[in-house]
């Protein structure tokens, strides 16, 4: 048999006997063999586990402990069943070992019940499954081992607690000019809303241009980012037809049951960051259920070798993988850095402490790595846990992790001693390492990229002046002043950035070099005043 490369050739040219062939065969399909393997031993290989891999499968029968039967009970008790990972669960100790969680939850309503109470999974059946694996367990811990199987929330409870009514006492503003402005905050507010509502409503965004709605591709499939958005903002300022509306859609128009790849971040902070707020504001149900289904779905973004999330996440298989643009697969500090407060709600709200213990590990992993000069690199490898990049920026990539560390402390009613800690540290490396004065006086935060200074400052850093004023109460008392002005200085700063612009509107990035201040200099980031223009 011969095998001939084209028509009129030599059969004697191209001619091989058959154990040649049967060699080049071998040979053919042992390199076919090792290029395929290749793709399956590359550090990030997700993304290609997302094409040639079957969505992994996790059956009730694969759970082990009695634990982890009522992390499922507690999840189906939401309405829909989400895919848990035996490996992922360690020991609730953790819990309050880590954290001051369980103290601050204590005071915010929640009730702890031991071993052999009742839970909160709905249905006689289940109950009596639960105690009697609660009961196991109970057995095979020390007697002086406090159980926190599940945490209760008493919304009334918490109604109680606050200092303040959402909305105020009622009382008129005094000051006729402050009242004038809030007038006009919620006028403009209401022209944006009637204006989503005519030509978007239902879609993520309203394009203001051509008059229609955009859905992108940010949010997996998911619908109404907008509406799930402005909900805690139509409450507070007293639109209730609006609200009514917007509470409406998402009882009957939120469909969580999507199949789109989504960014981890932005469902987050949008949209069970949104319901949790709506909740909390008017204890209506609907939004507990939706934002604990969807935390649910957020998960299997933490199943990385060192529990650090990837940004991009699958809603409907659980699949997720790194930015394309993001340096060697990692994942960004501003991203995985800004799940906490949502994630520590999810588990005060639903009872299940993996939320919290998600959000601790990347706190613990934060803690312990190396920074340069104490700064936080904006890009991790979730793989290694180590920082690809020393690029740091308090603006775009870096910009809400700092935010969520005081806040973090803040919310837990300045019990968290350890984000207190790690945000003071972090803003003392960012004082001495990049905040500058211009020759004519304007203080701003550079970019810091592997020791070399960028005097650059991002649009997005002007929420340090807001964020600096806000946990002066709190520092060393020598210091509580120098922050207020400093805050004030970066503040001011960032107002000039727009009063020099020639619209008045502030850009992208400003520079302070080459003979210039608080001005864009570089066409790239003068994106908002061409976007005016």
């Amino acid at each position: 048999m011969l095998i001939r490369k084209w028509s009129g050739m030599s059969p004697t040219g191209f001619g091989v006997r058959l154990s040649q062939r049967f060699l080049v065969l071998l040979f053919l399909s042992g390199l076919i063999t090792l290029c395929f393997g290749a793709l399956f031993l590359l550090p990030d290989s997700s993304r290609f586990k997302r094409i040639f891999l079957p969505r992994p499968q996790t059956a009730e029968g694969e759970l082990d402990t009695p634990a982890e039967k009522i992390l499922r009970k507690s999840l189906e008790g939401v309405g829909r069943k989400h895919e848990v990972h035996a490996n992922q669960w360690k020991t609730r100790d953790r819990l309050r070992d880590s954290s001051k969680f369980i103290t601050s939850a204590e005071k915010l309503g929640l009730r702890v019940p031991a071993y052999g109470q009742e839970d909160g999974s709905p249905g006689k059946e289940e109950e009596a499954e639960i105690t009697a694996a609660t009961a196991q367990q109970h057995n095979e811990m020390s007697r002086d081992r406090k159980d926190e199987a599940g945490l209760e929330f008493d919304y009334q409870s918490f109604r109680k607690s606050l200092r303040n009514p959402p909305l105020g006492k009622g009382g008129e503003v005094e000051d006729s000019e402050t009242f004038q402005k809030r007038l006009k905050i919620k006028e403009m507010m209401r022209f944006a809303w009637d204006n989503y509502k005519r030509y978007a409503w239902g879609k993520n965004e309203l394009r203001p241009l051509t008059k229609n709605g955009h859905i992108g591709n940010m949010f997996g499939g998911l619908r109404g980012a907008t509406i799930v958005d402005a909900l805690d903002t139509l409450y507070i300022m007293q639109f209730k037809e609006e609200f009514q509306e917007a509470k409406e859609w998402v009882e009957k128009g939120l469909d969580l049951n999507v199949n789109g790849e989504a960014s981890l971040f932005e469902v987050n902070i949008r949209y069970v960051g949104g319901l949790l707020s709506a909740y909390y504001l008017t204890g209506e149900e609907v939004f507990r259920t939706k934002a604990i289904e969807l935390g649910g779905k957020l998960l299997p973004a933490f199943n990385t070798p060192t529990g650090i999330p990837r940004g991009i996440i699958n809603l409907g298989n659980g699949l997720s993988w790194s930015w394309g643009w993001a340096s060697a697969g990692s994942s960004i500090l501003a991203e995985f850095g800004t799940l906490h407060l949502e994630f520590l709600q999810l588990s005060q709200v639903s009872g299940n402490p993996l939320f919290t213990e998600k959000v601790m590990n990347v706190r613990q992993v934060l803690k312990r790595i190396e920074k340069p000069h104490g700064l936080y690199p904006n890009f991790l490898s979730p793989v290694s846990g180590n920082w690809v990049q020393h690029h740091v920026s308090v603006g775009g990539l870096g910009d809400s992790f700092y935010e969520y560390l005081i806040k973090s402390w803040l919310m837990s009613a300045k019990t968290d001693s350890e984000a207190k800690e790690m945000y003071y540290k972090a803003l003392e490396a960012i004082e001495v390492n990049l905040i500058k004065k211009s020759a004519g006086g304007l203080t701003y935060i550079a970019e810091w990229r592997g020791g070399i200074l960028d005097h650059k400052m991002g649009h997005l850093a002007c929420f340090s002046g807001g964020m600096i004023a806000l946990g002066a109460e709190d520092a060393e008392e020598e210091k509580q002043q120098h922050y207020l002005d400093l805050a004030a200085e970066l503040t001011h700063t960032c107002h000039e950035s727009y009063t020099r612009s020639d619209t008045n509107l502030g850009p992208e990035a400003f520079r302070f070099d080459s003979g210039v201040e608080a001005t864009a200099t570089r066409l790239s980031e003068r994106h908002w005043r061409n976007t005016a223009e």
